[in-house]
């Protein structure tokens, strides 16, 4: 079974037993959470097509560790002036494994 999800405001397509990093949730690590924004179910063939989502349908999954994101350099320049810039970032994120999917 595969189901499209939104979690943390990004639509993520997930099956069952996959490992996903979504954004930093407010969860412990080793604890279960649902999501309830299932868009978009398909099982052997039948697809079910939410508006905006499919009722009775979700999925569960258990939060295995928080961690960061590879670095994002920003590099910033002005030419001719002899002005440069650069800045790093690492996102916060959540390594999820999905459970089960109902719906």
């Amino acid at each position: 079974m595969v189901a499209i999800v939104e979690i943390a405001g990004h639509q993520y397509k997930v099956q069952k037993d996959q490992l996903v990093f979504v954004n930093r949730l407010a969860a412990e690590e080793g604890a279960q959470v649902k999501f309830d924004q299932v868009l978009l179910t398909e099982q052997s063939g039948r697809v079910q097509v939410g508006a905006p989502a499919v009722s009775g349908a979700s999925v569960t999954a258990v939060v295995k560790r928080h961690v960061k994101a590879d670095k994002v350099l920003i590099f910033k320049k002005k030419r001719r002036k002899g002005h440069q810039k650069l800045n790093g970032f690492r996102a916060s994120m959540t390594e999820i494994q999905i459970s089960e999917i109902k719906g």
